[in-house]
């Protein structure tokens, strides 16, 4: 590596750490928010957040949709030096995100019922998914904000801070955890709370950031702008699908497990989901680590500079892929019974040979993600879109009917290796159309 590619490894590695950091935290205090319900309530809320989980997931995707659009446009911009373009662009598409979250609390307040029946919950569980989904929904503009501030921060230059604000909310999401659920025995409702709370601290933390004197991105007045809403959307919806398909693939296997297994596989399933989210989250956070730099200089048309960076972004997801994978697999028999009493031997043997099994896919996960966030990051959207589908949502489910059809419950668990090897590779052969040529991504005005 020359001095010149080492100075572009040191600026993405700038952006990268910071990025899959935040996801990191995010991802643990998940975790910590599992474990604190299974000690403090049971293991029975615990499946119930897990089956709720896919609501939090289509938030997360739908912020995702307008901010990764809007972070690579606002990039591009800035490559440009288009600055007032840039600002518009924030503005609009900070709006839109609003009035989203406002339309989604009051159609899930509506329909909470039906919601919780659709997302899986049985008699077992619905009380307890109720207070959790309803709950969670009234934060709905707390969680689409910060999510939506966090992505465009890293546009506005501050990596590092993004990675402070979600420490500081997930710190305190922890304490609020253990005060609401122990200190004042409230149960679900409490983890619930303390979950939308912390994501509000943090939502305030960003605002008073964008409104200071520090930030480039200004709230500008603006014309709506329906074809900017369009292009955003357009680059924003393969990291949407990414985004969500943790929540599909949570809904997809409570089903599924549901049907073949029973309820309490449901809860070595959660302890799985949650290792698989790190897994997702921190290749997610290398894809949006990466993805303001490529778009900086895809917008001052320095292609080949935007392929090394993939190059060094590819290497960094192999090496974390590895550094978490390996002892996570190794280490099956302690995080599971961080969850399930050692009073549950049998349930506990049957989830360190889940975890062993379902864990070959965490191998595959960063090529995938992050080849379709490079696309997303050059506007070649289409090329994202298949990946993020087919890993997402198409190849999954595929995977899960045939196996589940062929092996009954225990193809369950093979699903996830089958689908990320398929999509790996549909992404080489994309990846090889590129390189030859025939759809090169085009900028957009």
């Amino acid at each position: 590596m020359d001095s010149a590619g080492y100075a572009l490894w040191k600026k993405l590695m700038h952006y990268l750490i910071p990025s899959v950091a935040a996801q990191w935290v995010f991802a643990l205090y998940t975790m910590v928010d599992g474990m604190f319900v299974a000690r403090g309530v049971s293991e029975v809320a615990m499946a119930a957040i897990n089956i709720s989980m896919p609501f939090i997931s289509l938030i997360f995707s739908l912020t995702l949709i307008i901010a990764v659009g809007s972070s690579t446009i606002i990039s591009i911009h800035f490559g440009r030096k288009e600055t007032d373009a840039a600002n518009r662009t924030y503005t609009q598409n900070l709006l839109s995100a609003l009035v989203l979250s406002l339309v989604i609390v009051l159609l899930v307040l509506l329909g909470l019922d039906s919601i919780a029946v659709c997302l899986g919950a049985d008699q077992t569980t619905l009380v307890y998914v109720k207070t959790y989904l309803g709950t969670i929904a009234c934060f709905t503009p707390f969680f689409m904000l910060g999510y939506y501030f966090e992505i465009l921060i890293k546009a506005d230059g501050r990596p590092r801070l993004a990675t402070l604000i979600v420490t500081t909310g997930s710190v305190a999401n922890c304490i609020l955890d253990y005060v609401f659920i122990f200190v004042i025995p409230w149960g679900i409702f409490g983890a619930a709370f303390a979950t939308g709370l912390s994501q509000a601290i943090a939502c305030g933390l960003y605002l008073v950031y964008f409104l200071g004197p520090h930030a480039k991105l200004r709230l500008r007045k603006f014309r709506f702008s329906p074809r900017l809403l369009w292009r955003t959307c357009k680059l924003g919806v393969p990291s949407g699908v990414t985004e969500l398909s943790s929540g599909l693939m949570i809904f997809l296997f409570n089903h599924a497990i549901l049907r073949w297994i029973g309820t309490d596989a449901v809860v070595s399933y959660t302890i799985v989901a949650y290792v698989n989210t790190i897994i997702v989250m921190s290749m997610t956070g290398i894809a949006q680590g990466m993805q303001p730099l490529i778009s900086y200089y895809y917008g001052r048309n320095e292609r080949e500079t935007g392929r090394l960076l993939l190059k060094y972004a590819q290497a960094a997801a192999g090496v974390l892929t590895l550094a978490i994978s390996v002892p996570t697999w190794l280490g099956a028999n302690g995080i599971v019974s961080l969850f399930i009493s050692a009073d549950m031997p049998d349930l506990r043997a049957y989830s360190v040979e889940v975890f062993r099994v379902f864990g070959l896919s965490f191998l595959l996960v960063g090529v995938n993600v992050v080849f379709s966030g490079y696309f997303t990051a050059v506007e070649c959207s289409q090329y994202a879109l298949v990946i993020s589908l087919s890993r997402g949502f198409v190849l999954i489910a595929g995977s899960l009917w045939v196996l589940s059809s062929l092996f009954g419950g225990s193809g369950i668990w093979w699903a996830p290796a089958c689908s990320e090897a398929l999509t790996l590779m549909e992404t080489a052969v994309l990846v090889l159309r590129c390189r030859r040529g025939r759809l090169e991504p085009r900028a957009s005005g």
